[in-house]
């Protein structure tokens, strides 16, 4: 993640998310530290379409230059989080396409997929209700989950005579063995909110309908933290599946020695020596060079 853009700096404009970015196919809210991208076609359970797809993907990887955003929330509106891909705006269509365009259709659903691995900011879901096909890829592909007990789970590709896309394969291989991946995948099985806590996925269960608030409670707790030693949490957490033993250790080696150099690390040690509450978001306040102090006579 950049550094923060003090308000006084020329470049603060780009950064701010009071410029409040006007979302297209879904709807954006952004509080105290805390954005929330909420999939918004209740009346269809929140399917994505060709165009949600593209948004999302590039509103992901543009989250890197949103300094003032520290954790992300996606969820569903109206008790679900997403149906999938949505049945006549994409399953249609893409029964009249070519194997080439098939191919790029769902290289572009990977692409969300590493659109939201790659955004420096911890992203939680809040699922409730219905997470099914590419609706379950995006929830795993979240770095935490909370979800309702009564969430149902669904990769039921196989129903439609389909295999599985957007990393199922690769994200329910990190929690359950080789045989359950098989059973999950083969049968289409779906999984409650409970059993996926019992697996591993979800951190944190919730009651019907409040799902989002204790997603957002703790996207809040998060948002607290150091944003430099955040993102790079969130790199080795990821990398910890995908590399041998040796280059986890060497990259590790190489971000701590990265993170002592922050002023973030200097306070989290001056205030564990002083026995008080780091504050990083102090930081985030630190005065203006008087070459760039903001103009006081208007």
């Amino acid at each position: 993640m950049k550094h923060y853009i003090g308000a006084s700096n020329p470049m603060r404009e780009q950064f701010n998310p009071e410029a409040r970015y006007v979302a297209e196919h879904f709807a954006w809210s952004f509080d105290a530290g805390v954005g929330t991208v909420t999939l918004n076609r209740p009346d269809r359970k929140n399917p994505l379409t060709f165009q949600s797809y593209a948004e999302l993907r590039d509103f992901f990887y543009a989250l890197r230059f949103a300094t003032d955003v520290k954790a992300i929330v996606v969820t569903g509106a109206g008790g679900n989080f997403c149906s999938g891909g949505d049945v006549h705006e994409i399953i249609g269509p893409l029964t009249t396409m070519t194997m080439p365009e098939l191919l790029e259709f769902t290289r572009m659903t990977g692409d969300l997929v590493k659109a939201m691995r790659a955004c420096p900011q911890p992203v939680l879901g809040a699922i409730d209700g219905i997470c099914a096909g590419a609706g379950a890829m995006m929830a795993l592909a979240c770095d935490m989950l909370v979800a309702a007990r009564n969430a149902v789970f669904s990769v039921a590709y196989v129903k439609v005579g389909l295999t599985p896309d957007g990393g199922a394969t690769a994200f329910l291989a990190e929690f359950v063995s080789r045989q359950v991946l098989t059973e999950l995948c083969l049968t289409g099985e779906r999984i409650s909110g409970e059993r996926l806590h019992a697996l591993g996925p979800v951190n944190r269960l919730a009651e019907p309908g409040e799902a989002l608030a204790k997603a957002v409670a703790l996207a809040a707790q998060v948002a607290t933290g150091p944003d430099t030693a955040m993102a790079n949490i969130k790199a080795l957490c990821r990398s910890a599946y995908a590399q041998p033993l040796a280059d986890q250790l060497e990259l590790e080696a190489q971000l701590m020695v990265m993170s002592q150099a922050t002023e973030e690390s200097r306070e989290g040690i001056g205030a564990f020596l002083e026995k008080r509450q780091a504050d990083f978001a102090r930081l985030r306040q630190a005065p203006a060079t008087a070459a760039t102090q903001p103009d006081t006579t208007k």
